[in-house]
């Protein structure tokens, strides 16, 4: 036996041949942006397929103990034949059975491979090798190189998801004529009043939300519910709908599909698709591409630290520019950044997979230097002001999986994108500081009776400021009316309308739009007993260190084309929201009377909804109560669920309709159950007894599952979210709290937020291009070090003009005196 022979017959049990469905990261470091192409090539773990670049191989050669490793290394493709590669693929194709995927990409490179052995990274061939060493090394060295990367895999789902077929009930679909016509906005779920992602039926036009995704956003199921009640199959999404189709799902066929007479189907509501306009000239948005991209000028490309590009991977760009904006934050530098060497240290067998640390090795990767170096002069591979950058798949994959709009490759809104992430961040933040509170601040809402000038006050948190547009504050409103009184003219002539010119508002304006009180004509007050007129103030409870503003410019119009307003917004760079702050309730002024003692806090609730209030939220019982539901069960639903709202409580009640308390009187603090809880008869046993079998104890078991719903999934997440709050329950050697019952604790507190002075300086604002969210593109701006930066996915250079007043998404952070 050859000495080669004998080295590959110590580690040949630790090397394995890919199999259908294994993950092969053979493009990509799992703790950083090394790739083949990189210095120092990529290796690849024979065993678990895991890919890691020269810096890291080590780390999990230590911790994991696996020696052998295929070294892939790729220089740009020379007249060398690359023949051995070509022959291990075909190799294992025929030895295993097994197709293999050829990435385009690949084929510009010439390729190098190695079988390489750790600690002392000896270089092996299989010149001597024979017999079962031969056989089993060869079949993984083709097997790896043959194998699709996770990354190719995932891009062509997430591209196959875009192709849709002709729905089989679209030809013949039956329509009601019940007399239906659906309005161009102002929409809400017919159930449970939810006024996002909701679905027209369309067969009878009823409006209901659409399915709850797997981290508890979403709808609250309510089309799907219709669907199964009356068997009608095809729903359009609002909101999607523009001349060129939109997005219509056939719960019989259980997909996204197409209506080729969906123009008919949807004038039968009174919606008239095919002759709607382009809201926008075309030479409004060229302009408008231009001055945001600042074309017109020769821009000085930047390198360095802090100041690295990302790739587009297609339609990418809204989660380019909010990550970039979000690690100039210090909280998201500390948490992720700072302690990289811990987090990759305490990172499980498959880093790829692990939230932490996908986003540390992103933030990493902007904030270090190492990807964005000036280049080597070189007139044909580099165009002025593009960088190598990064190219963020995995972490794209990760934050988007499960999500029906951000794992596929179509453009979202940078709004939703960073809401989402900053749920995700909630959830994953178990222990030690939560970057998002940076951002997290106190809403109260003040509600006045106008009939009995009686008060109540309730509390929210939010994460995002969003601002009004008011149209008719414009300071050139002589000049809008005149250049639409010159578009009416051309086009009853049939001439080219002519540009427009942009809306100047004031940001003032925005602002009182905001903090003016609002109108509510169907209030259900305590104190009269009956539905009256109430007006609505809200204000800053507290103040966050960093304040993220949106403008809110995408609308509808008359004619269902969703469009964005073209605006021009005096955003200054100082701001003082001192006069904002909340007073709380005033000397003399009276109280709505309470229909039940102080509601527990749910402290579950996702980034979008309302963590809390004071007391039970008496419009939601009341429109619960009109739906038909016993009156002791609605106060229930509304007192569980935290005076969340009426999507949340409409929820609880569907969830506990088959409980055998569900009429039962709502059973309050002080006596034999805790507070803002069930009996425990009503929790599932066999989830108590799964949550306990992970070695929690029957009442951290109970208060997870009673904060959720009775929800297991969402149980146990919630469960490592607040291992701070059930530190607090001593858990004694039999698995029972040693503090009592659960009534005889205090609550637990309320969210954490921090709080200051109301005045800020603008840093960074997100912009972009283009009629909808839909379509487009987005950049950011960011200031650094006095100078403003902007960032065009690879492009990174030193702004000149920066568009402030052309902005979407505007973050402040609080100015210390």
């Amino acid at each position: 036996m050859t000495e080669v022979n004998e080295i590959l017959m110590s580690v040949l049990s630790t090397i394995r041949v890919p199999r259908p469905g294994d993950r092969v990261h053979k493009d990509e470091c799992a703790f950083s942006f090394a790739s083949p192409e990189s210095d120092g090539g990529l290796y690849v773990c024979m065993n678990s397929f895991l890919g890691f670049g020269s810096k890291y191989v080590e780390r999990h050669h230590v911790k994991t103990g696996q020696r052998a490793y295929l070294h892939i290394t790729r220089t740009r493709k020379t007249q060398v034949s690359t023949l051995h590669i070509i022959l291990l693929k075909r190799l294992y194709v025929l030895l295993a059975g097994i197709e293999g995927g050829f990435d385009v990409e690949q084929e510009q490179y010439e390729e190098e491979v190695k079988v390489v052995l750790f600690p002392d990274r000896q270089e092996q061939t299989l010149i001597g090798c024979v017999g079962v060493v031969l056989l089993q090394v060869s079949l993984s060295m083709a097997g790896l190189l043959a194998a699709d990367s996770v990354s190719h895999t995932l891009q062509v789902q997430q591209w196959d998801g875009e192709v849709r077929q002709e729905s089989k009930h679209a030809a013949e679909l039956k329509q009601l004529d019940n007399g239906i016509k659906i309005p161009p906005c102002g929409w809400k779920c017919e159930v449970c009043d939810l006024q996002e992602n909701l679905w027209m039926n369309l067969t009878d036009g009823k409006v209901l939300c659409g399915r709850r995704y797997f981290d508890g956003s979403g709808g609250n199921n309510h089309a799907l519910l219709h669907y199964q009640q009356t068997g009608y199959p095809l729903a359009v999404k609002l909101g999607t709908i523009t001349p060129d189709g939109a997005d219509v799902y056939s719960y019989d066929e259980d997909d996204m599909v197409l209506d080729s007479k969906l123009p008919e189907h949807l004038s039968h509501f009174g919606i008239d698709m095919m002759t709607m306009e382009k809201v926008l000239s075309l030479n409004q948005r060229v302009g408008e591409w231009e001055v945001i991209q600042e074309s017109g000028t020769t821009l000085r490309p930047l390198w360095g630290p802090g100041l690295t590009g990302m790739k587009n991977l297609g339609n990418s760009c809204y989660l380019n520019s909010v990550m970039q904006v979000l690690f100039t934050i210090p909280d998201f530098q500390t948490k992720y950044v700072s302690n990289i060497d811990k987090v990759f240290n305490e990172a499980p067998s498959d880093p790829t997979q692990d939230f932490k640390t996908q986003v540390a090795k992103l933030g990493y990767g902007l904030l270090s230097g190492e990807y964005s170096k000036p280049p080597i002069i070189n007139v044909i591979l580099f165009v002025q002001g593009d960088q190598v950058g990064i190219a963020p798949r995995m972490f794209k994959a990760l934050v988007g999986r499960g999500h029906p709009e951000f794992s596929t490759n179509r453009q979202q809104d940078a709004q939703e994108f960073l809401l989402h992430f900053i749920n995700m961040v909630e959830r994953n933040c178990r222990s030690g500081m939560n970057p998002s509170e940076a951002f997290r601040f106190l809403v109260e809402e003040k509600i006045v009776c106008q009939q009995s000038q009686k008060a109540k006050y309730t509390q929210r948190v939010d994460y995002i400021v969003q601002l009004p547009v008011p149209m008719d504050q414009a300071t050139n409103m002589e000049e809008l009316q005149e250049a639409e009184r010159r578009r009416e003219e051309a086009e009853s002539s049939g001439a080219p309308p002519s540009a427009a010119p942009r809306a100047q508002i004031p940001f003032a304006a925005c602002l009182a739009a905001l903090s003016e009180p609002e109108t509510l004509t169907d209030f259900w007050s305590s104190a009269v007993q009956a539905k009256t007129t109430a007006t609505k103030t809200t204000r800053f409870a507290s103040f966050p260190d960093h304040l993220v503003i949106q403008i809110k410019k995408f609308t509808f119009g008359l004619d269902w084309v969703p469009k964005k307003l073209d605006v021009s917004i005096d955003v200054p760079d100082t701001l003082d929201l001192s006069s904002l702050r909340a007073m709380g309730q005033q000397p003399g002024e009276e109280l709505l009377p309470e229909v039940a003692p102080l509601p527990l806090v749910t402290p579950d609730a996702e980034v979008k909804g309302i963590l809390g209030s004071h007391v039970l939220d008496d419009s939601t019982v009341s429109q619960l109560c009109e739906m038909g539901f016993p009156l002791e069960a609605c106060r229930k639903a509304v007192y569980y669920t935290g005076n969340t709202g009426i999507d949340a409580a409409m929820n609880w009640v569907m969830g506990h309709m088959e409980d055998p308390d569900f009429s039962a009187p709502l059973v309050l603090p002080g006596s034999s159950s805790a507070p803002g809880t069930t009996p425990t008869e009503s929790l599932p046993e066999e989830h108590l007894v799964t949550i306990v079998s992970m070695g929690f104890s029957r009442d951290q078991a109970t208060r997870a599952l009673r904060a959720t719903n009775n929800v297991l999934e969402r149980a146990v997440d919630w469960i490592f979210s607040h291992l701070d709050d059930l530190e607090s329950m001593d858990v004694s050697e039999g698995g029972r709290s040693e503090g009592g019952s659960e009534a005889s604790r205090e609550p637990p507190p309320g969210p954490r937020v921090r709080d200051g002075t109301g005045k800020y300086e603008l840093f960074a604002f997100i912009s972009h291009m283009g009629t909808s969210t839909m379509c487009g593109h987005y950049v950011c701006h960011i200031k650094k070090d006095q100078q403003w930066v902007i960032f065009n996915d690879q492009k990174v250079c030193a702004s000149e003009k920066p568009p402030k007043d052309l902005g979407y998404l505007y973050f402040y952070r609080r100015v210390v005196e």
